[in-house]
């Protein structure tokens, strides 16, 4: 039998029915219920919107059946719901399976609208009266709506996953995040009384942990902090599979105590570093072998590394008490919680893996990226790249961030707040004499905090925190603000100098992808996901395409009108939705129409590392928000008494920069070496053979989203939301601004290239993007130092800061030609395989950014017998 097919009035009532319901999804609904196969197809249905895309555990699949020949793809490792609103209600719906990719790649989100094509009903029939509707086919719709409020409507309970039995959500882009409101946000302090003589320690629990059952009290204080770990699989049943490690300390030592499953939700938010802790009923284990362990502050405290403390809702069940610091008393001899800060010019000097904090003033944070766990997985980490300033070096802090189980202060890194973060790993290319990799990553027990956090924390007495703080206290906010930039393709860390070295440090099986598959990898991409891949190939042709209109989008939308049909797009079809991926890949972006040709000189490379920046001729004063600097520092006032004033103060405006016209000639003649105009350059094997390909990859397009900006603090909020990753509920808009991210100010160069890179067989080739990124500003935010040995892409990068002068100084802005330099430096490529290293990241829907990082020339032998 057919489906039934509803158009978008009322549906048939049956007789005796009562009054049409108002809702259509309401009537949606009924109509279903009254079809024989409980599934309808829908023929112009109206649009709806998505409130909220929420992910959970899958259940397991069952098992093949013994004669089945072909093997089953693999089950998805996880469900979304998704509420739709219609106006005037509100339903939650079962997502198909085929129709997750639609989510993975942020497709189909929270705020966007959408029109259904075909519906089923679902009941569970382990329970009574209890269905859903599953969306089967839909169509993504485009362009601004006006939506429902965001959030849940009055009176409105949570419910649970409605497959599986799951009863809560897990966050949508990571695992390591608390998500949802049965996560508590802090439980209050008790009275309680505390019998010093009935308490035990935890140097006594070592010795004699094994001849008890039940143990005495512990009085004990929090020292470190680990990231939760969830480990549900959809063969477990467990209903809150989290766990999270805490290290304690009494005046004995300290121990491991880890926090188990369902008292996950209720405490952790609630135990935070230096927090006190009666704990009673708590049960004793053998540790984990392979558990992180965290460098104490205190290099002298003892660890008892045997035996850990279980905390659990039963076996037996725990009781916990957070006592609170007005209560804790001198003669409980309690340690202090201490750090190791360290400041920018000591890092110079520490060795691989170092452990330490620091502080600092933010002056760049990038875009949340996500980094696949394993291969062919759906668990990722998140992360983003952020600069740090502390006054102690021309240098700043370069940190990798991960995801610490700290969302709210993890999606509000912005420039121009304090940012202090605790144990934080150094990284450091310990194989060359004059290492140019060195940065700070993230471990597991690191802790992040900025502007609104900092209040109470036990750092704030540290020396090296107050001796920032009063060089805070000496710097103007204008001088500061010139360097911040936000967001954007953030080129690090930078690939190693030989491709050797790369070929070592990378974890992958196969190091070296073909062209051919090229496409294939990336349709496979999920939001935001970034990957770096190794091409083998030949450098064919250069072109300059220039961001000539800044007041205007860099690309309009890749599909137009809507998303295709989950009937005709499953999670690895491609069909006419690979049609509009590719027509959105050949999109060209090339200006050949320029009115006039500037040719730009550049020095040597030693010159082109140290130039003399641009700064505008006139500064736009900005009225700063209610949230101050002086607020910013009011939170180290404690144990400071800081005055309560404005500390970063405006610079003196009077007198005007002068423009840097060095590095920039008048237009000498430029030799004709395979230019097929100013702003391009070919190699003669392309000209033989592009014709003849049966292959043209087109990734060559820069969109907004690529580009860093400026940072402006009127439009914070504007700016935090584009380069975090989408929320899983819509919310309405917490800001104010009419300006489109294209509208910022680009810190890059007014332009960028595009690259040909043909494969060794001549029959396929790949089109690539090379931004030259560069803050004139902060010179040291993206170094040039970075690509020094990579001839070609030192020349682009160097052009772009004679652009940068040639931009600051108000004269052709839109069009550059290729230099001398470049064009040399491709002639000296020509024909000679070389290895390119691309950036890859999804930046959501089909827009794809591919960005060359580096070029190696094959030339060792053992790197060819390597690969």
């Amino acid at each position: 039998m057919e489906d039934a097919a509803v158009g978008p009035g009322a549906p048939r009532a049956e007789e005796g029915a009562g009054p049409s319901p108002a809702s259509w999804l309401q009537r949606l609904c009924h109509e279903v219920l009254r079809s024989s196969q409980l599934s309808v197809s829908l023929a112009e249905a109206p649009p709806v919107a998505v409130m909220a895309v929420e992910r959970y555990m899958a259940e397991s699949p069952p098992p093949p059946p013994p004669s089945s020949a072909l093997p089953k793809p693999p089950a998805p490792a996880y469900c979304y719901d998704v509420t739709l609103a219609d106006g005037s209600r509100r339903e939650k719906c079962y997502l198909a399976p085929p129709l997750n990719a639609l989510v993975q790649r942020n497709a189909l989100r929270a705020g966007c609208r959408l029109r259904l094509t075909r519906c089923s009903y679902l009941y569970d029939e382990k329970k009574l009266s209890s269905g859903f509707l599953c969306l089967e086919r839909l169509d993504v719709l485009r362009g601004p709506s006006d939506l429902p409020p965001g959030g849940r409507e009055p009176g409105e309970q949570r419910r649970p996953p409605l497959k599986g039995g799951r009863s809560h959500y897990l966050p949508l882009w990571n695992n390591e995040d608390p998500y949802g409101d049965i996560w508590l946000a802090s439980r209050p302090p008790e009275r309680v009384e505390i019998e010093v003589s009935k308490l035990t320690s935890l140097g006594h629990l070592e010795m004699n942990w094994r001849s008890r059952i039940h143990f005495s009290p512990l009085l004990v204080r929090i020292l470190h902090k680990a990231r939760l770990r969830y480990y549900g699989k959809p063969d477990k049943k467990l209903d809150i599979p989290y766990q999270a490690y805490f290290e304690v300390a009494d005046s004995s030592g300290m121990m491991s105590m880890v926090l188990w499953n369902s008292l996950c939700p209720e405490w952790y938010n609630s135990m935070k570093i230096g927090t006190v802790l009666l704990l009673e009923q708590y049960g004793i284990k053998t540790s984990y072998p392979f558990k992180t362990q965290p460098t104490p502050g205190d290099s002298q405290m003892k660890r008892f590394t045997t035996i850990e403390i279980s905390l659990n809702v039963r076996d037996p069940p725990t009781k916990v008490n957070i006592i609170p610091e007005k209560m804790v008393k001198p003669e409980w001899r309690l340690p202090e919680v201490r750090y190791r800060f360290v400041t920018r010019s000591e890092l110079e000097n520490l060795p691989n893996n170092h452990s330490c904090d620091i502080i600092g003033l933010v002056i760049f944070v990038g875009r949340v990226e996500r980094t696949r766990k394993r291969e062919s997985s759906e668990d990722f980490w998140i992360h983003r790249w952020a600069h740090v300033v502390d006054g102690t070096s021309d240098q700043p802090f370069i940190l990798e961030l991960f995801a610490t189980s700290q969302p709210d202060v993890f999606e509000h890194i912005h420039p121009m707040t304090y940012l202090v973060c605790t144990q934080m790993r150094v990284v450091r290319d310990i194989t060359e004499n004059t290492p140019r990799t060195l940065y700070l990553t993230t471990s597991n027990e690191s802790q992040m905090f900025i502007t609104g956090w900092h209040k109470g924390q036990p750092y704030t007495r540290d020396a090296k925190v107050k001796n920032f703080i009063q060089w805070i206290k000496t710097q103007s906010e204008a001088d500061q603000m010139k360097k911040t930039v936000i967001g954007g393709y953030c080129p690090f860390p930078p690939a190693p100098n030989t491709f050797l070295k790369y070929c070592k440090n990378n974890k992958v099986e196969s190091v070296l992808k073909a062209i051919s598959k090229m496409e294939r990898e990336i349709e496979d991409l999920h939001y935001r996901e970034h990957k770096r891949f190794a091409v083998q190939g030949m450098i064919s042709a250069i072109r300059y395409v220039s961001h000539a209109a800044e007041d205007a989008p860099r690309m309009e939308p890749i599909q137009e009108g809507r998303v295709q049909s989950a009937s005709q797009t499953t999670v690895k079809n491609t069909g006419t939705s690979k049609d509009c991926v590719t027509k959105g890949k050949k999109r060209s972006h090339r200006n050949k129409e320029a009115n006039s040709i500037l040719d730009l000189q550049c020095a040597s490379l030693e010159q082109q590392q140290h130039p003399r920046m641009l700064t505008r001729k006139s500064r736009i004063k900005r009225k700063i928000e209610h949230h101050t600097e002086a607020e910013n520092l009011h939170e180290f006032q404690q144990e400071d008494s800081v005055p309560e004033q404005n500390i970063l103060t405006e610079p003196d405006t009077s007198q005007p920069n002068r423009a840097d016209k060095e590095g920039v000639s008048d237009a000498p003649a430029i030799e004709e070496m395979g230019r097929t105009s100013h702003d391009s350059w070919q190699s003669g094997l392309w000209t033989m053979v592009k014709d003849n390909l049966i292959d043209h990859l087109h990734y060559c397009s820069v969109f907004p989203e690529s580009i860093p900006r400026k940072f402006d603090y009127m439009h914070k909020e504007f700016l935090i939301q584009q380069y975090n990753l989408h929320p899983a509920v819509h919310k309405p808009k917490e800001y104010r601004t009419n300006k489109e991210i294209h509208e910022f100010k680009s810190s890059s160069g007014p332009g960028h290239y595009e690259v040909t890179i043909l494969g060794i067989n001549h029959d396929v080739a790949i089109d690539v993007a090379f931004p030259p990124i560069f803050c004139p500003e902060d010179p040291h935010l993206f170094r040039i130092e970075d690509i020094q040995n990579d001839t070609l892409l030192s020349c682009m990068s160097c052009i772009s800061m004679c652009q940068q002068g040639t931009a600051s100084n108000e004269k052709l802005y839109d069009t550059f030609p290729l230099s001398n330099e470049i064009v040399k430096a491709a002639v000296d490529l020509d024909r000679q395989h070389v290895i390119c290293i691309l950036d890859i990241c999804r930046l959501g829907e089909d827009k794809v950014e591919v960005f060359l990082n580096k070029i190696y020339k094959i030339m060792e032998t053992d790197v060819v017998n390597l690969v």
